[in-house]
This record gives structure tokens, sequence and C-alpha cells, in this order.
């Protein structure tokens, strides 16, 4: 039997960048085939910091063309926004351009929202920029889950956005510089609220060594736990230059998404299947659990709705 995946964060698949003005209807529903063909059942699709005109058309065009398309309408289940309320600081922004970076203000927020017609589903933002934790509390109110990501609170900012409504962590050991403070990092306090947060990885072995990702799973729990593969464009196609938003990427037989010229990474090209098969070959997992990161876990956020 053929198994099933569900991904919370994909921003492009199949050589198509939903993070474009020009996305058509024919591009969506090839990348929406290549998804089903590849076992994924279902995403949400990602839009992320950029001009905040361009994210409102982006969001609205991907809400028009899934109600254009019965395929397209299948595979994506809803939208993730990541931005554009994300911490600037170089290392914790990641790709995200600077000049785009927003601080928080409900008024905007929805009409990010609103752009998204009922279908925003995730957003991932900046917990120690959110002033009394207002655009949480106001997401929470919408049903919205709100995700941490790209970001470093401290401990006692974290508890006080857990408490006002905040679930998850995106992408945990991304989205951060590549050196960090030993003890009190943002890894170790995501960490140290595992019971408290869905905590989110990307299974490719470049973003986090498999032997760290064994041991945050271990830590963090099975139960706790969500596999997504932040896939740009180049997930599901070959080697090549691709575009995610308005930035130039390259990706090499080696699948490493480089801007070039930085040292950040800048989404995925790994796939679902891939990231089932890695979680059983270089993390030890079984394949119960491995269908429970990759299928079950993620579903259950989507049930939720």
């Amino acid at each position: 039997m053929k198994n099933k995946y569900f991904d919370i964060q994909v921003n492009g698949y199949a050589g198509v960048d939903f993070n474009q003005n020009n996305l058509t209807t024919e591009k969506l529903k090839h990348a929406c085939l290549k998804l089903e063909a590849d076992g994924v059942e279902g995403i949400f699709a990602t839009i992320i910091t950029t001009d905040f005109s361009d994210m409102i058309s982006r969001i609205k065009q991907l809400v028009n063309l899934r109600q254009l398309d019965s395929v397209i309408s299948k595979i994506i289940k809803g939208i993730h926004i990541e931005g554009p309320f994300i911490n600037s600081t170089i290392g914790y922004r990641g790709a995200h351009p600077e000049k785009y970076i927003l601080k928080p203000d409900v008024e905007v927020m929805k009409k990010l929202v609103d752009a998204g017609d009922g279908l925003v589903r995730i957003v991932t933002l900046a917990p120690e920029h959110d002033n009394n934790n207002e655009l949480t509390k106001y997401l929470k109110s919408q049903s919205i889950i709100i995700s941490a990501g790209h970001c470093n609170p401290t401990l006692v900012q974290f508890k006080s956005a857990i408490d006002a409504g905040l679930s998850m962590f995106t992408h945990l050991g991304n989205g951060c510089p590549q050196e960090l403070p030993r003890h009190d990092n943002i890894i170790q306090r995501v960490l140290a609220l595992k019971n408290d947060l869905q905590i989110c990885f990307i299974a490719d072995g470049i973003h986090i060594p498999f032997y760290a990702l064994k041991n945050y799973i271990q830590i963090a729990g099975i139960e706790n736990v969500i596999i997504t593969t932040d896939a740009m464009a180049a997930a599901g196609a070959k080697a090549g230059r691709y575009t995610i938003s308005n930035i130039e990427l390259e990706v090499g037989e080696d699948r490493v998404v480089r801007e070039p010229g930085k040292d950040n990474f800048a989404g995925s090209a790994i796939d679902m299947k891939s990231s089932y098969k890695n979680l059983m070959d270089k993390v030890g997992l079984t394949v119960e659990e491995s269908e429970q990161l990759t299928y079950s876990n993620p579903m259950n956020v989507f049930e939720k709705f």
C-alpha cells in the first residue's frame, strides 16, 4: 500500500513557485498533481515575507485558483503565512528580506487573514515582537494556529505567548544563527516547552544533521513532532535555478537550496516520501513512528479546522 503524507509548509513544488504574482491554474495544478503522485494527500501552501501588497495578491490568487480547479482544491487544504511579523535580526530572519519584515499590527494581520477567505490555517511569527501578545490573541480568536518561528523569545516571553494561544514552532533548528549561546538558546527553550508545543522539523539531513534530529525527536516525543518539508520549487524537480518569491536560488545535485553568495538556506528541495525514508533509514524510527510524523500528526492539525 502506498504511503500517505500531509505537509503543513510548502512554498512550491515540481518547478512551480507558489510565491509568484503570475501563478496560473495550469502551473499550480501541475504542482498539485505531482504532489498527489508522490503520495501527498494535502498541504498548507505557504506564503512568505515580501512586499505586503504582493503577499495579499498571492494569498488571494491561491484562494481563486483553488476555486477554479478540483485537483488544486483537493490538495491545497489551507494556507500557511510565514511572516512578515518575524525577527529581522540577521540569522533569525533567514532568507526573509529585511526590508519587508513588519512590526506587529493587528489591522495589518487582519488584511492578510481576510485575503485568505477562511483558508489561513497557520501564521508563523516572532513572539518577542508581539506586544502584549495582541497578534496571537487575535489569531487565536480566528481559530488560526499560531506558530513561533524566525524568532528569539526569552523563556518568559515564550510562556506568555503560549498562555495567549501559541501552540507550534516552525522548523526548529532553522531560522536561527549558525552559532548560538551554549545553553540559553532558542532550540533549548523550545525543547524545554515540548509539552506545550507541536514542534516541526525538516528531515533532509541538510537543515539538521540526522544525529541531531534523532536527539531532538527523542527529547520532544513522537506525539509532539511534525515533519514538514518547507519545500520550494525544486522539490519534486531537478537541480537547477529556481525562485522563491523574489529571491533567486540555485539547487545543486546535493539538493542544497542556496541563495547565491549567502550562507543561509532558503527552503528545502526534499519531498515527503524522501523525508519518510530518512526517518527510518537515517534516524532509526519505526514504520509506525515515521507514519505518525509525516501523516497522522500533521493530519491532526488539519482536522482541527
